[in-house]
């Protein structure tokens, strides 16, 4: 096949593929960006198209990867990079001090919440709290590997449960 009959021959779909173009880029200018880019490259790659294969495929084939290659250049194109030296500095303002001072009173409040809970309850959960392992719980308050489980299960339960206003 040669040149000018394979070009009439992809110029026979071109509302199919304008059709296409409009759906995927949204914009008539970019629309005809894109058929041109795959008019160029369906012409350039020709002798990869072998006849009797379905050439509407092979177009459509051409344009979604055509665009999908460019949709993903221009998003990297668009990502920005702060290089300043004092991005720490950036955005610390009045907020980190207000939310300093707030961490105490809510401190204290959670502390008085959680020691309501059931004393055996709360040992065990601070234990685990504090890096304990299950096992080392059991072994130092010499209870059963299954209590230790459901004691901290429960002492998460109380304290959600006690807490949950404050959320």
């Amino acid at each position: 096949m040669s040149k000018s009959e394979f070009g009439s021959l992809i110029l026979s779909h071109q509302s199919f593929l304008q059709q296409l173009a409009m759906k995927l880029t949204k914009s008539f200018e970019d629309s005809n960006d894109l058929m041109q880019e795959t008019y160029f490259k369906a012409l350039k790659n020709k002798d990869k198209f072998q006849e009797g294969t379905n050439i509407k495929g092979w177009l459509y084939t051409i344009m979604k990867n055509t665009f999908i290659n460019a949709y993903r250049k221009k998003k990297n194109q668009n990502t920005f990079v702060d290089e300043t030296d004092n991005k720490y500095f950036i955005n610390m303002g009045e907020t980190e001090k207000s939310v300093q001072t707030d961490a105490v009173v809510d401190r204290e409040y959670m502390m008085k919440q959680i020691n309501s809970v059931e004393k055996t309850y709360v040992e065990t959960f601070m234990m685990y709290y504090n890096g304990y392992k299950y096992e080392e719980i059991a072994e130092i308050l010499e209870i059963p590997l299954g209590t230790v489980k459901s004691r901290i299960f429960l002492a998460r339960r109380k304290m959600m449960d006690k807490l949950k206003d404050y959320r």
